[in-house]
């Protein structure tokens, strides 16, 4: 039986790989955003700088493994067999909450996961003690859970997603009324001062959260209080605003800030406590080295001070990530090894072996930190989910027009609509002159491009980018020096949300979507809370309710939907790499788009075509799993006509002079494509709907005459496609002149079916499906016909 803690703790290590890697992935987002966004540096640049810093903050974390073995529930209230239950249970489901969220795209809180795991898994194993004792009651609950902890961490939660939205938005309004967009033909001075202010605010954030709680945080420093008891009991008092009695009250309760020598007085003052009582100075000295260090940079080595914060920022975010979140992925883990240690040591059976042990500090081996700062940067280089969750924000923080992934709802067009009222009602109230400056340093530059050249701009610039580090650094440095628990994550997302807004880069075209898009992010953390709680329960419940075999069965699962999904995920990045999708006519002049549009024309007959096979095979076959993969294939298909449709504003405007009859042509052009799509968005729904209402299969002569009209289908639209792809554009007439010879078969479909019905068929469903697809693949040869004849005027 002992043998199978020592697995036990064998499957915690091959969890915490994972987790590291699944929750590296998450939370890359975090510090790689504003950097990528703003293209300040290169791709590798970028990657090599957050590789530094999170192999930096993996060194610095042994102290801050405590919250995994106390700081959620009383480990002397559990014996080591229940510790080991909890701890393989809050794995398991922490790994397939972060994986599940990488796949969407969506980035969440680790620190939020493993928190409520380790509540919900704790939670449970209370109650199932609780429940075997009838001397206890549900009332003692609170005392193997630490409700406080529990408390600061939900208030945290809370108050990080307003006040960093807040002060983002803040701040970055008043840095563009400072700076404006043309910020590189500001006085150097300017940017010297907007250098000090944002290096000091960083290199802080630096050394209170970075090295936060480590064993450096707790060097001693020659620094001597000799005061005495009563002047240092005064200035504690005055400076912490409490009310200390005895020198001995402030040593427990300031013990992370000092170490006090007897009653008399005398205090040496640790790294961070130097740093925390001395926060005023240090930012007044800093500001003043850094804004004329700044100055010197620019002037006489010509730095652009805005990439270097960028770059430092990006280092200080990826320190602090992994300096303090690293407990999130191998806290549990290690907190189980040391557990089995003691226990194997003690000899006491695992259900009589109290977990006291876990309330004393320990601390990690500095191998085990380097590994897993190893495998954290391995995972940056080399996880394409890292930067699929990472685009997530990027677009959702993105300058103008974008590919928006997120639908409107009623909840972003009612906080839209209010906002504008808002809005409204100051520009009103507001003085002239004032808000003529305002549009004057909020005028976004013209950026004149070559018609012959397109170029990816940057998500946003690098002052709102370095606002974005800067701002996310001040308020967690804020936050951890007060003892306040938050999630970088949080803090880091909203913070962006708010330079977005503040910055205009929600217009009108797009606030709907990206408002939509961060109600869903948020909605996303409540319920990775939520989720996390109940599932880490439930997993906690069917181990100590099935033992070996259940967690044997558990960690099965678990290998299945992370390859599941990894196969999943690699499925769709090599259908879209492969998939002929449909792209914007960049061409200025109308033979370039004659030319561009033939692409999309053949890409989309040739898919157009696979729709409608496989549509017509799949209802023969009653085949639902099918025809549910067909719908997805419309409605991408669907998806891309529509944003070509969004894009003629922008197409019109980069067409010559001479050539603005090209317009006419394409218009109609996406217009044939968008009737054809919407007759196979109909064909396929009603065979979808058909067969998922378990309405009667298709007779046979139906299926005979449906395959007829497959096989000439599949032969027009094979003609389209080569004749597209050779550019013989002479081989359209004939296809043309096969128009009418269509429509004849199609027709002759329609009378049989109507002979059927008023003889034969007894099945109304039947009837008007059969209809319905005969109807819309006439229409469908319409449209085809239609474009045809566009293409044939013009070629």
């Amino acid at each position: 039986m002992d043998n199978i803690y020592l697995l036990m703790v064998v499957a915690l290590a091959v969890l915490a790989v994972a987790d590291l890697i699944v929750g590296v992935s998450n939370d890359a987002v975090n510090f790689l955003n504003s950097a990528i966004g703003s293209k300040a540096v290169p791709f590798r640049t970028i990657m090599i700088v957050a590789s530094v810093g999170i192999a930096a903050g993996a060194i610095f974390s042994s102290g801050l493994m405590e919250v995994a073995r106390k700081g959620i529930f009383n480990p002397g209230e559990f014996y080591f067999d229940e510790i080991m239950i909890i701890f393989v249970a809050v794995m398991i489901t922490d790994i397939l909450l972060l994986d599940f969220f990488n796949t969407l795209g969506m980035p969440t809180s680790t620190t939020v996961s493993i928190v409520f795991n380790l509540l919900g898994a704790a939670v449970c194993i209370a109650l199932i003690k609780i429940g075997a004792d009838p001397e206890h009651t549900f009332a003692d609950l609170g005392n193997y859970i630490n409700t406080k902890t529990a408390t600061k961490i939900i208030t945290g939660i809370l108050l990080s997603v307003v006040i960093a939205f807040s002060v983002g938005a803040i701040v970055q309004f008043i840095t563009r009324l400072l700076l404006s967009y043309d910020f590189e033909k500001r006085a150097k001075w300017v940017g010297a001062i907007f250098g000090g202010i944002a290096l000091t605010a960083l290199l802080y954030f630096i050394f209170i959260k970075g090295i936060k709680g480590t064993n450096y945080a707790k060097t001693i420093v020659d620094v001597v209080y000799n005061g005495g008891a009563e002047g240092l009991l005064d200035w504690a008092n005055n400076y912490f605003g409490s009310a200390y009695e005895s020198v001995k009250e402030l040593a427990k309760d300031q013990k992370d800030l000092f170490k006090i020598d007897g009653d008399a007085g005398t205090v040496k003052v640790t790294l961070r406590g130097f740093l925390e009582t001395r926060v005023l100075q240090i930012v007044l000295a800093g500001f003043v080295i850094f804004s004329a260090l700044s100055y010197l940079l620019v002037t006489f080595f010509k730095v652009n001070i805005y990439k270097l914060i960028i770059i430092i920022g990006t280092f200080a975010l990826a320190l602090a990530f992994s300096g303090n979140d690293l407990v999130n992925f191998i806290g549990v883990p290690i907190a189980g090894w040391q557990s089995y240690e003691a226990w194997v040591v003690s000899g006491v059976p695992a259900s009589e072996f109290s977990m006291d042990v876990l309330a004393q500090k320990v601390e990690t081996p500095v191998l085990l930190l380097f590994i897993s700062g190893l495998i954290m940067v391995l995972t940056l280089w080399f996880s394409k989910k890292a930067r699929y969750v990472a685009e997530t924000e990027i677009n959702l923080s993105r300058e103008g027009e974008a590919k928006e992934r997120f639908n409107p709802n009623f909840l972003s067009r009612g906080i839209v609509r209010g906002t504008v009222l808002i809005s409204q009602g100051l520009t009103a109230i507001m003085p002239g002159f004032a808000m003529k400056v305002i549009e004057e340093k909020f005028t976004k530059p013209v950026i004149n491009l070559p018609k012959n050249k397109t170029y990816e701009m940057p998500a946003f610039d690098m002052v709102r980018a370095a606002v974005n580090l800067m701002v996310a650094g001040v308020l967690i440095s804020i936050a951890t020096s007060m003892g306040l628990p938050l999630s970088t994550t949080y803090v880091t997302f909203m913070v962006a949300m708010g330079t977005s807004l503040a910055d205009r880069a929600w217009g009108t075209e797009s606030a709907v979507y990206r408002v939509a898009g961060v109600l869903n992010v948020i909605g996303g953390w409540f319920f990775t809370a939520i989720i996390a709680f109940v599932a880490a329960a439930a997993v906690a419940f069917l181990i100590n309710l099935g033992g070996s075999v259940m967690i044997a069965v558990l960690l099965l699962v678990a290998v299945f939907f992370l390859a599941r999904n990894t196969i999943n995920y690699r499925n769709k990045v090599k259908a879209e790499k492969a998939e002929d999708s449909l792209k914007n006519s960049e061409s200025s002049s109308i033979q370039g788009v004659i030319e561009e549009s033939a692409d999309n024309i053949m890409s989309f007959v040739n898919r157009g075509n696979k729709i409608y096979i496989s549509t017509i095979d799949s209802l023969v076959k009653y085949d639902l799993i099918a025809l549910k993969k067909t719908k997805k294939g419309i409605a991408k298909l669907d998806e891309e006509v529509e944003h070509l449709r969004d894009n003629i504003f922008y197409f019109i405007k980069n067409l010559d002079e001479s050539s603005v009859g090209a317009s006419n042509f394409y218009i109609n052009i996406l217009g044939y494509l968008q009737d054809m799509s919407q007759s196979l968005d109909y064909i396929s729904k009603a065979s979808h709907k058909h067969v998922n209402n378990n309405h009667k299969k298709l007779r046979f002569n139906q299926i005979k005459d449906l395959k007829e009209i497959e096989e000439q289908l599949n032969e027009l639209f094979g003609q389209i496609k080569k004749a597209f792809n050779d550019r013989e554009f002479d081989n359209i007439d004939v296809i043309i002149n096969e128009k009418q010879e269509l429509f004849n078969i199609v027709n002759k479909k329609i009378d049989k079916q109507v002979s059927r019905t008023r003889t034969e068929e007894n099945s109304p469903k039947n009837t008007t499906l059969y209809f319905g697809l005969l109807l819309e693949t006439k229409d469908l040869i319409t449209a085809t016909m239609n474009l045809l004849e566009t293409y044939r005027e013009h070629k």
